[in-house]
């Protein structure tokens, strides 16, 4: 004869609330008496009038080892509560089978986890970003190479280039990004001719500013400093913009009608960059002379003409050059990782400002890693 499956009833008198137990309390069971009991503690907190309860246990036929924990979380739970809580009618021959259970769960709790000292977090949390980094380093590389193959489908079919999309963003990176990217090349040419100055003072060798300047400015500091601001500026910009539309699910509509959001969405982004930050380079190294020549003539005792002379003598065609043979991978770099954490954002705004933020950092840690991969480069080739 098949056992009579496990029930459970509840009611309340007054403060005074009752469970009744019966039929086989077996793993079979389980998952019903989990939610009988569940809802039955839902009710009674909700209600909030009893003080006592009592569990009746005296119809349970079977009791195995999911039933018996079932029985003592019943009663546990009830403790935890507040409600002063009594177990009674259950078989001796199932007594045992409850203690056990009850041991098990007070020895587990007792157990305290041991704390990881200070040391093995730090080593942990170094670990895991080594991990991120490789795991970033494979996706960007993984990136870099889908947006190869694509640049070469585009060439190979030149109608694939969106025109109206390059020249929008040309405007969008290069145009609009004049005024701040000449103000600031503008003020950091002022304090690099003043700092300059002040050293060159003790030898009484103030002229030789300009000369400071012709070298450090186009070779390093313009496309530098530019390469940053558009990093910040247009970088996040095009994780910004593509994120939304990944959360807006234009990207996958774009797949949908046969659009290859590589094709529509990054390649005019990152040749519009490689086109105007060259531009922006050069732009930023006029705006730094200009920035230095004003400060040096308004604080050394050297007239324009002189200065600006000694200036044109100092310049040379090759440190303009180098300066602007950069600009072109910087801007690739950047046009890269934008558009590739763009399009790792997920369903939510958070994940936008958060890929953001990344995409400005791992954008400029590129940058710098790359000009200093150019300066032991051109180190070595004796330029």
């Amino acid at each position: 004869m098949a056992e009579t499956p496990g029930w459970l009833e509840s009611a309340r008198d007054g403060d005074r609330f009752r469970l009744a137990a019966g039929g086989a309390w077996t793993l079979a069971a389980a998952a019903l008496l989990d939610g009988a009991f569940k809802k039955a503690l839902v009710r009674l907190l909700e209600d909030g009038a009893a003080r006592h309860a009592e569990i009746d246990a005296t119809a349970i036929t079977e009791l195995d080892t999911a039933g018996a924990w079932l029985l003592y979380r019943a009663r546990r739970d009830l403790v935890a509560a507040g409600i002063e809580t009594t177990l009674r009618g259950l078989a001796d021959k199932s007594a045992p089978l409850l203690e056990l259970v009850e041991k098990a769960d007070q020895v587990h709790s007792e157990v305290a986890r041991p704390r990881p000292g200070v040391l093995a977090l730090f080593v942990a949390r170094i670990g895991a970003a080594v991990f991120d980094l490789a795991r970033e380093s494979t996706n960007l590389l993984s990136f870099f190479g889908l947006t190869i193959v694509t640049t070469g489908r585009a060439l190979a079919a030149p109608r694939r280039f969106r025109v109206v999309s390059l020249v929008n963003q040309i405007e969008q990176t290069g145009l609009n990004a004049l005024a701040i990217v000449g103000l600031l090349l503008f003020l950091i040419g002022v304090v690099l001719a003043f700092q300059g100055a002040e050293q060159l003072r003790r030898f009484a060798a103030e002229i030789f500013t300009a000369d400071g300047l012709a070298v450090i400015i186009p070779r390093e500091i313009g496309v530098l400093i530019a390469a940053i601001l558009i990093a910040g500026r247009s970088g996040s910009a095009f994780t910004a913009e593509i994120g939304m539309m990944k959360v807006n699910e234009e990207v996958d509509a774009l797949r949908t009608i046969g659009v290859d959001p590589i094709e529509a969405l990054v390649l005019p982004r990152i040749n519009a960059l490689v086109i105007t930050l060259p531009l922006l380079a050069f732009f930023a190294d006029i705006a730094a002379l200009a920035g230095g020549t004003i400060m040096a003539v308004a604080t050394l005792d050297v007239s324009y003409t002189q200065f600006v002379r000694q200036l044109a003598d100092a310049l040379s065609l090759k440190n303009l050059l180098v300066g602007l043979v950069k600009a072109p991978v910087f801007a690739f770099l950047i046009g890269m990782v934008g558009c590739y954490e763009g399009l790792q954002v997920g369903g939510s705004a958070e994940s936008i400002g958060r890929l953001t933020t990344t995409s400005v950092v791992e954008s400029i840690v590129l940058v710098i890693l790359a000009d200093a991969g150019f300066s032991i480069l051109f180190s070595a080739l004796g330029i």
